[in-house]
């Protein structure tokens, strides 16, 4: 009779066993799985949700834009900023659909007058072009945000990510405040505030340049 209950005893404790077993297990089923992370956003290019002007006319982007301010965190101008010079930018729009916009633009380099040449390849979108570099990661992006022909420009130019913009003036004259602050909204939204913003110089543009210091294509900033 004691066997009886000794075999009784050890089967109810194996049965207690298997039933706590059966709640740990059946607890680790009910668990809930662990959510996949939603994926990434693909990153933007700033200049890319940077649409151009409406319907801009090419046409009536060509002659001489002087440079009044560009905003960018580029080199250059971190450390030039203070001593930009005078800057004049000539388009000379395109003779058919499947040409490029010609660009001139003169400044000062070494105390020397310097002309750039460089061809903006036309894209399906108007206002919209690009600067190509010696392969495709060089390319610059670049967009004509506003204008209204006759006063004022708004530039975008980015390269490798790195967005730059630019206000041109139709003549030397300065702009008016409005336009000014406009240029400097329009870039805090881009993360570009004052202390990235740089003035250059209303006088002493080149009048003329040397053959010599005619150079095709340098980098943007």
């Amino acid at each position: 009779m004691t066997r009886v209950w000794q075999c009784v005893t050890m089967l109810m404790v194996v049965c207690v066993c298997l039933w706590g077993l059966a709640e740990a297990t059946g607890g680790a089923k009910s668990r809930p799985r662990p959510q996949r992370r939603p994926p990434k956003k693909p990153k933007v290019k700033p200049i890319d949700d940077t649409p151009p002007a409406q319907n801009i006319d090419i046409q009536q982007m060509g002659g001489p834009w002087y440079l009044v301010n560009a905003a960018s965190k580029c080199n250059f101008l971190m450390k030039n900023g203070l001593k930009v010079e005078a800057t004049v930018m000539t388009l000379t729009p395109p003779s058919s659909p499947d040409t490029a916009l010609s660009v001139s633009t003169t400044t000062r380099l070494n105390h020397q007058c310097w002309e750039i040449l460089q061809a903006y390849t036309i894209t399906p979108t108007p206002g919209r072009f690009v600067l190509n570099g010696s392969n495709p990661l060089l390319n610059t992006d670049i967009v004509i945000g506003e204008s209204d022909y006759s006063s004022y420009a708004v530039f975008y130019y980015q390269k490798q990510g790195q967005l730059t913009m630019k206000l041109y003036g139709r003549s030397k004259d300065t702009l008016s405040e409005a336009i000014l602050d406009k240029f400097e909204d329009l870039a805090e939204k881009k993360g570009l505030g004052l202390a990235y913003v740089f003035a250059f110089p209303n006088y002493s543009h080149c009048e003329s340049v040397d053959k010599d210091h005619v150079i095709n294509c340098v980098p943007i900033c």
